[in-house]
């Protein structure tokens, strides 16, 4: 398994440069929730709140859903009752962030989440599937997704076919970036027994 080397991203690379003089107004998770109430939202909409600023995320494309799809199996069928598989939805991260993962594996819950969305401590696993969004899942949400502490984070690169694992949180981002080759297994620091071979990605 190679290891792949970047630079850490620092917490500011979390935020948008504006120009002096210029009033910066950044929407709380409460605030778009709102938004989504009253109707100026569709909850369907491909938005995502990331640091108080919304962003519109491209249409799915087939491969990308199928991609997700056969993750999902994949982890449902191993995980069994160790965890919950969620696909494609809100996760909240502070008061300014509220990503949709593509999956994740969150621990159990009596009411699966019904009643609020989870947050980082309840998070196992994050996984990104990327293709056309692969430099903003890169280089904006996991960045996030370390700062916030979530232990581990799967990007699924679709335009190379391989999967970067990045482990060991911190406010500059994961210490620990792999790069597994496709006959290799792996599984989740936290889910040891949830073993996936990568070739069963492809």
């Amino acid at each position: 398994m190679r290891r792949m080397q970047t630079k850490p991203m620092s917490s500011s690379s979390l935020t948008h440069p504006w120009e002096a003089g210029v009033s910066r107004y950044r929407i709380t998770v409460e605030d778009y929730h709102r938004m989504i109430e009253a109707g100026i939202l569709d909850e369907n909409d491909r938005l995502e709140l990331i640091e108080g600023d919304l962003t519109s995320m491209p249409p799915i494309s087939p491969r990308h859903a199928g991609k997700t799809t056969r993750l999902n199996r994949l982890l449902s069928q191993i995980a069994g009752g160790s965890a919950l598989v969620s696909v494609q939805n809100p996760l909240m991260l502070g008061q300014h962030s509220e990503p949709d993962p593509d999956l994740m594996l969150l621990k159990p819950r009596e009411d699966f989440y019904e009643h609020s969305n989870p947050v980082p401590a309840d998070v196992l696993l994050v996984v990104e599937v990327a293709d056309t969004s692969l430099d903003y899942d890169r280089d904006t949400k996991i960045p996030l997704y370390a700062a916030h502490g979530i232990p581990e984070v799967w990007l699924v690169d679709l335009q190379r076919s391989r999967i970067e694992i990045h482990r060991d949180p911190g406010p500059e981002g994961y210490r620990q970036i792999l790069l597994p080759d496709t006959e290799q297994t792996i599984a989740p620091v936290s889910l040891p027994d949830v073993v996936i071979r990568v070739s069963e990605l492809w």
